[in-house]
């Protein structure tokens, strides 16, 4: 990463170049985008379609760099981060404080007209000098327009400024605009040799409530929630968050389920009213049960088989970022993860390990993903690791 020091912003950027414009040091830039990236956070598995942005605004006027305003990305239709940033300056301290100040935000701010008006057009009317941008917006609506049009105007933007974690921070958002699909992290649970159930198939509880209540922080943080019916058949499960305070923040439930044999009594089917639940199917099937599900509010989607005459996840995930999901997370059994990692959908792994053992008997996590020398094998790379109580959290990144 090359930093530069410059006092005019009339010369092209460098790609994975940071421009440094403004008095303030680069160890300043990096501590209030950080406090933006904390923000952003807040907004997981609730801004979808949008992306979700953290904005922090300082006034640099006084030697210790006052924060004036924060503010995070709320529920679609609703204020940007840098909207409820600029209002809470606004409220609290005028407009005469925002003059001059600098803001700082993990994406680029917006420049189109959407369900609110841009950001780029709030910043320039309240007279921001300086604009510090963690990453560029994808989209092709914005992406460097926006910040072109605030260099028009005469603000100093930065860019680059801990682009690699603003970019992991909207990885799904990022996908969905490239790829035409969400990302995909899939949590698994296991015993400390890699079990998901004995060799009765009994599983409940493999890890300890420690660690399943953080998997329920991880479904608030999640547009969508996929399972295949095999778990659904097998567990009857809920699927929601019930933890207290965020009973209202659970994703919306994604069920693979080739043949349409989910129960009508299901856990899913008594709650699809209230939780939104959509199933996935392939195509040509009775109209009858599908008429049945959807009479329970459920969402039936018929989708192509892929070659193995099962529905195609391919086509599922990209259902999926046409509606507007971002991120999802897997909690399938051994038969969804295998084909996940066999289709190479799978972006990242929240792995929980128990310290007990179950032996070579019990149920592996993968079913056979047709690995036939070392050279094959699917890599992930250990991003971090992280105590659960007594047992392990460990996050896993795929490697290209």
């Amino acid at each position: 990463m090359k930093i530069s020091l410059v006092w005019s912003n009339s010369r092209p950027i460098l790609p994975n170049e940071v421009i440094i414009y403004s008095m303030l040091d680069i160890q300043s830039h990096n501590r209030f985008m950080q406090t933006a990236l904390r923000l952003a956070r807040r907004g997981f598995g609730k801004t979808w379609p949008n992306p979700t942005v953290g904005c922090v605004i300082v006034d640099t006027s006084e030697m210790h760099n006052k924060v004036i305003g924060l503010g995070f990305t709320q529920p679609s239709g609703s204020d940007h981060a840098e909207c409820v940033a600029i209002k809470q300056a606004l409220n609290r301290y005028g407009k005469d404080r925002l003059r001059g100040s600098t803001l700082y935000s993990s994406l680029e701010p917006c420049c189109h007209q959407g369900k609110t008006p841009p950001c780029t057009e709030l910043i320039i009317k309240n007279g921001i000098s300086t604009v510090v941008i963690g990453c560029k917006d994808p989209d092709s609506r914005v992406s460097g327009r926006g910040i072109n049009e605030l260099r028009e105007s005469g603000i100093n933007v930065i860019e680059n400024v801990l682009r690699e974690e603003s970019e992991d921070l909207n990885a799904g958002f990022i996908s969905r605009v490239k790829l035409g699909r969400p990302s995909v992290t899939m949590k698994v649970a296991t015993s400390a040799d890699g079990k998901i159930a004995t060799y009765m198939d009994k599983s409940k509880w493999i890890t300890s409530e420690l660690a399943r209540k953080r998997a329920h922080l991880m479904r608030s943080q999640h547009d969508a929630l996929l399972v295949g019916i095999g778990t659904v058949l097998k567990d009857d499960p809920l699927l929601t968050c019930r933890l207290n305070g965020l009973e209202n923040s659970s994703p919306i439930r994604v069920v693979i389920d080739t043949n349409l044999r989910i129960n009508h009594s299901c856990n899913l089917m008594r709650t699809s009213g209230d939780v939104p639940t959509w199933i996935f199917t392939v195509g040509n099937k009775n109209d009858k049960p599908i008429a049945q599900l959807q009479q329970n509010g459920a969402d039936v989607i018929s989708v192509s088989a892929d070659e193995r005459g099962l529905v195609d996840l391919n086509e599922v995930l990209s259902i999926l970022g046409n509606r507007g999901i971002s991120r999802v997370l897997s909690e399938g059994g051994a038969s969804l993860n295998s084909s996940l990692i066999k289709s190479n959908l799978v972006d990242k792994i929240a792995w929980f390990r128990s310290n007990k053992l179950i032996g070579s008997d019990g149920k592996s996590v993968f079913e056979s993903i047709g690995v036939k020398d070392i050279d094959d094998m699917i890599d992930f790379k250990l991003t971090k690791r992280e105590s659960v109580g007594n047992e392990t959290l460990d996050r896993y990144r795929r490697m290209d």
